[in-house]
């Protein structure tokens, strides 16, 4: 598995901080739903502190929690490609603190800066690679489980 990216370490200093000049601090209470899949992706966070479960809708009833999420973690990349609606749905485990960034102005500043542009995208398709691979692992855990208990 590769090792987890945490965007904002990852970034070099100059490039951190002009995306950390777009930064708003925000929180979300425990159990808050942050996204619904399907919804506008217009924005993406950075978790300061606190953990996030991003889940897929299998039933109307029923979730499945695909990835937890924790400080330094990204939290949303679909704002960065077309349709621009979540993939996932996103809930606060516990009480969570962190970065928040409108996406138009994220996407303004890298065309105006190639260089962080292209830094952010090569670093959110390293974290999408990571975070597919822990997915396929669940989803094989669970149909293993499930497999075995019909057995």
């Amino acid at each position: 598995m590769t090792k987890a990216i945490k965007l904002l370490t990852a970034l070099p200093p100059p490039q951190r901080q002009l995306l950390m000049s777009l930064a708003r601090e925000v929180s979300f209470p425990e159990d808050a739903r942050i996204f619904e899949a399907g919804g506008t992706a217009d924005r993406f966070w950075v978790i300061r502190s606190g953990a996030v479960s991003l889940d897929q809708r299998v039933t109307s009833l029923q979730r499945v929690t695909v990835a937890s999420l924790g400080a330094g973690d990204l939290l949303g990349w679909s704002w960065l490609f077309p349709p621009y609606q979540w993939d996932f749905g996103a809930e606060a485990f516990s009480p969570v603190r962190a970065y928040e960034f409108e996406a138009e102005a994220v996407l303004r500043l890298c065309e105006e800066d190639t260089q962080l542009g292209l830094s952010l995208v090569r670093y959110v398709a390293e974290i999408l690679a990571n975070r597919l691979e822990m997915t396929r692992g669940k989803l094989m855990e669970q149909y293993g489980q499930h497999r075995r208990s019909v057995i």
